[in-house]
């Protein structure tokens, strides 16, 4: 009998793609033996009011920046869907299209932290394990597994290994506005998409 597929489920902002998205992504394929990693930039996030850069660039950046991946699919579903995204709303897309399918959502460590409060937590539970990773060395003993920070009120938490990389989007986006370099944090294609298309230059 064979193995149901396993597929991983990385949505966000993606404004801009940057390293530590890519490495969250290589890690949970690795730890977590994923088939495929269904990678979502977000339409309009129902808990982020400020205005995202146009999708069709996000979407653009993300299929640049995972274009190293093979196992990586990179879907418009969520920008193509009117109204708020919610992740328990491709979730059950996914488990539709997929019915066998063991699905994971990978998330940071940012979002780890907001995670009670997000759009029916529970049902999200049910569909999909949940795997957090750490970016921040101050929550490194949690990324370790320590008693003190392995439980967080609300779902079950699966640990995700992998390089503490203290990158943020909204970094970039500031080193970007007053022209300062960003090789290190970006692949060089969407460092150089950035840079044609003139996204997140001072105004």
């Amino acid at each position: 009998m064979s193995q149901p597929l396993r597929i991983g489920v990385f949505g966000g902002a993606f404004d801009p793609p940057h390293r530590a998205h890519v490495a969250l992504v290589r890690s949970a394929i690795k730890a977590l033996q994923l088939d495929e990693v269904r990678v979502l930039p977000t339409g309009q996030p129902w808990h982020r009011p400020g205005k995202l850069t146009d999708a069709a660039h996000r979407l653009a950046m993300a299929r640049l920046a995972f274009a190293e991946l093979p196992q990586v699919v990179v879907d418009e579903r969520e920008i193509r869907r009117n109204g708020p995204s919610y992740t328990i709303d491709t979730l059950t897309e996914l488990q539709a299209e997929q019915p066998q399918a063991q699905l994971y959502l990978l998330i940071g460590d940012d979002q780890r932290r907001s995670l009670p409060a997000w759009h029916r937590i529970g049902e999200i539970a049910r569909l999909a394990i949940i795997c957090a990773a750490a970016r921040d060395p101050q929550v490194a003993p949690w990324h370790a597994g320590a008693p003190s920070e392995a439980k967080v009120a609300g779902p079950d938490i699966q640990p995700l290994p992998m390089p503490l990389m203290p990158i943020s989007a909204t970094d970039i986006r500031e080193r970007l506005s007053r022209q300062a370099g960003v090789a290190a944090l970006v692949a060089p294609a969407v460092e150089r998409y950035i840079h044609e298309h003139h996204l997140y230059s001072p105004r």
